[in-house]
């Protein structure tokens, strides 16, 4: 009896011991990927790498006409204000199973910009995750129209967070943020009044000719990307400096500072767009905007004169047409068009009379103006009439001595 209690006694420190061995090999697996995880976190970013849009403010974001109104906490959704540690190993896998044309590899400078999306920036993916239902499929028709990879649609995440009023320290603006040459190149209007780079389908479809005429230049997608942020003159000069090498790796360190973390965060833009369940993140849920249709118009109209007389808010315009500057509808230049919620068509034809007459003389500049007329008259001071009469005087002095 006692050899058999003393031999149970044994089995369970071996087993106690088995048990504690896999339970630390465990620890020690997490404890690992957590510190190479921390070792990313703690990279030093350069500022001038970092896409802008990785650092606008969510407050700044929120602020947008279609963040307030379309886009929602998902109350059934918990998002911790960190998401869990994983392997090398798991976000190579990760990266390995996207269905892309273009090439998505792992490194350390792709990591750091995940983490940078996983960790710091959950809320903003929670935000981009609901704006993309506004956008996406408008992204995908240009890109198919122009046969280009359908990753491409997650661009405009690094180039303005999804934000259409978005305007670079450069100038650049809009979803895809174009510079104004650019735009202008590419079809859009571009002036005091209309500025087409906030056009989401407008400047989608300009994008995507780009893209495809970047292609035919570089024929490799990380050097068209790098291309259409910093343009196709740099690139080529870091080809140069670089030996001649096309690989976007190879001429990494010899692009301008921020190109250099361009692919990256494309890469880690499509991972964390794709993968956002795994790191625990949240998305905001959409209430897609009312559906709506165009109206062109041939002079030019207010928003105010359409909101006061059918009743829209003006900020609803706004929202459907964030190409026009000062709410002006330029028809005078040209027939133009605007886009407005259905159920306010009707009403926009049946009161189109009194939306055109409403407030005119205060909304709209002067086609024409009368000068006021006056009489002209001389008036002399008693100085500026000795003045000239001393003046006159020397004169007739200088006559005399020349004679």
């Amino acid at each position: 009896m006692l050899n058999k209690i003393l031999y149970i006694f044994l089995m369970t420190l071996v087993s106690s011991s088995a048990f504690s061995q896999s339970v630390l090999s465990t620890a020690s697996d997490t404890l690992r990927a957590r510190q190479s995880n921390l070792n990313a976190l703690d990279y030093v970013f350069d500022e001038d790498e970092i896409p802008e849009s990785m650092n606008q403010e969510m407050e700044d974001m929120l602020r947008d006409y279609n963040a307030q109104h379309y886009l929602f906490v998902d109350s059934d959704c918990v998002q911790m204000p960190d998401g869990p540690i994983f392997t090398k190993e798991e976000t190579i896998e990760r990266l390995r199973r996207m269905p892309t044309v273009i090439e998505m590899p792992w490194n350390e400078v792709v990591q750091n910009y995940i983490d940078r999306y996983a960790n710091k920036l959950r809320r903003h993916v929670s935000l981009m995750l609901g704006a993309q239902n506004l956008y996406m499929e408008i992204f995908e028709e240009a890109l198919e129209t122009y046969g280009l990879p359908l990753e491409l649609r997650y661009l405009p995440v690094i180039e303005s967070a999804l934000n259409p009023n978005a305007v670079s320290h450069a100038g650049a603006g809009g979803l895809w943020q174009f510079m104004v040459a650019t735009g202008q190149r590419y079809g859009l209007r571009v002036n005091s009044l209309v500025d087409e780079r906030r056009d989401p389908t407008k400047s989608s479809y300009a994008a995507a000719h780009y893209l495809y005429d970047l292609y035919q230049i570089f024929n490799d997608w990380h050097l068209v990307i790098a291309a259409y942020n910093a343009g196709p003159g740099n690139i080529q000069k870091a080809i140069t400096r670089a030996g001649g090498s096309r690989d976007y790796w190879e001429i990494y360190p010899f692009l301008p500072a921020e190109t250099r973390g361009y692919v990256p965060a494309f890469i880690a833009a499509n991972y964390i767009m794709t993968f956002y369940r795994d790191h625990n993140i949240c998305p905001m849920k959409t209430t897609l905007p009312q559906q709506a249709d165009t109206i062109v118009v041939t002079k030019n109209l207010h928003f105010k004169q359409i909101s006061e007389v059918i009743g829209i808010p003006i900020e609803e315009l706004r929202a459907f047409n964030p190409q026009y500057r000062h709410d002006i509808i330029t028809g005078y230049t040209e027939p133009t068009d605007f886009r407005m919620p259905t159920e306010y068509v009707k009403l926009f034809i049946a009161n189109e009379d009194s939306i055109w007459a409403y407030d005119v003389s205060n909304l709209m500049k002067r086609d024409q103006v009368e000068v006021r007329s006056y009489t002209a008259t001389r008036s002399y001071s008693r100085h500026s009439s000795r003045k000239s009469s001393k003046s006159a005087a020397t004169r007739k002095s200088s006559r005399k001595r020349r004679r």
